[in-house]
């Protein structure tokens, strides 16, 4: 018997799941689905805390005409540093999502349309793969930019809005962009300096977004592959 499932795998035939392993792999997807709720919880804990450092940052330099305006460029660097937990959070997200969604395309579906696996198209073997050799099915940068387009594109906005009315309108309405850039200049660096930071902060997460949704753009297109995952 050993010998005949050699063979029928040499041949590229793997012989019917037992019922036994059918019901592993039920618990497989149980556990995968598991995994993808507990690491998708922890991207909202992320989230979370940069609305709310940025709400504390809000708080802080409204509260009077005379409050700065820098504890809403601070905010910015603690809002840079959850985002990129929370990018590392989603590759690992991403990985048992991938998976679950794999074994209900290729498991779960045919099962009730057909009740035939068509363990000849080899997506076992792509899943199996997945296992041995594990690996991030997105990179670091693609990452990034799926979260900022799911979440981090408003708070980004938000933050940029709230700065640039701090300006407009505290202690009293600007008159002219002179007065504007003197009340952006914080200790030893002129406004011009700050305004042009904040500039390239926004154009920076703006363009990883959307070479990101380009990105993915071409994976979709190339997804239609039955030997892709993710």
């Amino acid at each position: 018997m050993a010998k005949e499932l050699r063979e029928q795998t040499t041949s590229g035939a793997r012989a019917p799941l037992s019922a036994d392993e059918v019901g592993a792999l039920a618990h497989l997807y149980r556990g995968e689905i598991y995994r993808s709720t507990v690491w998708r919880t922890r991207l909202d804990t992320t989230t979370n805390w940069s609305v709310v450092t940025l709400g504390v940052a809000l708080s802080i330099s409204y509260s009077s005409p005379e409050a700065s305006p820098l504890p809403l460029i601070l905010v910015g660097v603690l809002i840079i540093f959850f985002l990129m937990l929370e990018a590392r959070r989603y590759r690992y997200f991403n990985v048992f999502r991938a998976r679950a969604r794999w074994l209900e395309t290729h498991f779960y579906t045919p099962m009730l349309l057909e009740g035939d696996l068509h363990l000849e198209d080899h997506w076992q073997d792509v899943l199996a793969a997945d296992y041995l050799r594990p690996e991030y099915h997105v990179g670091v940068m693609t990452a990034i930019g799926r979260r900022i387009r799911r979440n981090y594109f408003w708070i980004l906005l938000i933050q940029t809005l709230a700065y640039a009315g701090k300006l407009a309108v505290h202690p009293t309405g600007v008159s002219s962009w002179q007065q504007a850039l003197d009340r952006a200049d914080i200790g030893p660096f002129p406004g011009e300096m700050v305004l042009a930071t904040g500039v390239f902060y926004v154009v920076l997460w703006g363009g990883i977004a959307w070479w990101s949704a380009r990105n993915d753009a071409a994976r979709a297109r190339k997804r239609s592959s039955k030997t892709s995952m993710g």
